[in-house]
């Protein structure tokens, strides 16, 4: 079919598909940033698999156990208000983020964003508190999930919460990483609940209500502002193009997307020259959604090679493939991701049954 006959159920399930397997594709190598390493353990990626023990560039043994960002381990939110039993992962040299994850499962933000979808299926609508109360249950519950890594924003809020701060006042204040790729990956989900709304004002503010609950940066929604004016108009435009769409979004940011993807093409230079080279391939906003807005604009009919290309340049590369999946998802539709992406995903049947619920519930 082609993209500009896609109808919004077409779009809604390629953008929400795309969203679980673009960060499980990642998932083995996420965090990677010695590309020779990467390309030692695994070869290219082009299938997911399950992620080594040993990770090469892991500091999660300099990771704050009490708070955000690094510090000691002396602290009891990881172990005792989150991630039950596996605290001893963290104080361990090299050890991979997804320690024990299976080829196709998907990282603790992606779960989050399961717990969002799974509220709005509940109520029909975005409903802030619902969403807080099954977030802290899931987090909070031992064995709901089997990541072994948080990143700075949850143990932010849960060292809140273990204070006795209401739920709604727990996002932490900002700090170094918090205006972070992470802070991206639930916000596909409310934007498209929105868009029955009709208006991008609406939308815009749904995507911000949701983000202010975790993360509060001014820098963060800066970028969530543009992932929220992509998706619109991916969905409102006559004849979207995405890759006109992707470059406008990424000039606003101060990135010149169209000038760089003219200078790949024409040299014929490798992704990694521009993400590890331009841009870092690191989790920081300002880097990071300016990739996405790239991989987006340089593979704007090819969703399959735009999803490989992010995964192995490394880095933060499993938020930035959920996002890119939802963009490109949204775009193309659920027929350009391939088959075997879908039936891979370790929880695909449940899934399924969620995403089509959501569709029926907000198309």
């Amino acid at each position: 079919m082609n993209a500009n006959q896609l109808n919004k159920a077409d779009r809604m399930r390629g953008a929400l598909w795309g969203m679980f397997v673009g960060d499980a594709l990642a998932m083995p190598v996420h965090w990677y940033y010695n590309i020779a390493a990467l390309w030692q353990d695994f070869g290219q990626i082009r299938d997911y698999q399950a992620p080594k023990a040993h990770h090469p560039n892991s500091i999660m043994a300099l990771a704050n156990t009490s708070k955000a960002g690094r510090g000691t381990q002396e602290g009891d939110i990881v172990g005792n208000v989150i991630l039950k039993g596996k605290k001893q992962h963290w104080g361990q040299a090299n050890r991979h983020y997804h320690q024990g994850m299976h080829a196709g499962d998907n990282t603790l933000n992606l779960l989050c964003a399961r717990v969002l979808l799974g509220s709005l299926n509940t109520v029909g609508h975005y409903d802030s508190a619902d969403f807080l109360r099954e977030y802290i249950g899931f987090m909070t519950e031992p064995d709901r999930h089997n990541d072994t890594y948080a990143e700075s924003y949850h143990r932010d809020f849960f060292a809140n919460y273990a204070k006795g701060v209401t739920p709604d006042n727990c996002a932490g204040t900002e700090g170094h990483d918090t205006a972070s790729m992470g802070g991206l990956v639930s916000l596909p989900l409310v934007i498209l609940a929105a868009l029955r709304d009709g208006d991008l004002a609406t939308t815009n503010e749904a995507a911000l209500r949701q983000q202010r609950l975790t993360h509060r940066s001014s820098l963060l929604e800066r970028h969530s502002l543009q992932l929220s004016i992509l998706l619109f108009h991916i969905f409102h435009d006559v004849n979207p193009n995405s890759e006109q769409l992707a470059c406008a979004a990424a000039s606003r940011l101060s990135f010149p997307a169209a000038e760089v993807i003219e200078s790949v093409r024409r040299n014929q230079s490798s992704d990694l020259e521009v993400i590890g080279g331009l841009l870092s391939p690191a989790c920081y906003i300002d880097q990071s959604f300016p990739s996405v807005l790239y991989l987006a604009a340089r593979y704007p009919n090819d969703f399959e090679a735009a999803l490989i290309a992010n995964t192995n340049v490394g880095g933060d590369n499993c938020h930035r493939g959920a996002v890119l999946g939802a963009i490109l998802g949204a775009s193309l539709g659920f027929e350009a991701i391939p088959k075997r992406w879908i039936n891979g995903l370790t929880s695909h049947v449940e899934l399924n049954d969620e995403i089509e619920k959501f569709i029926t519930n907000f198309e």
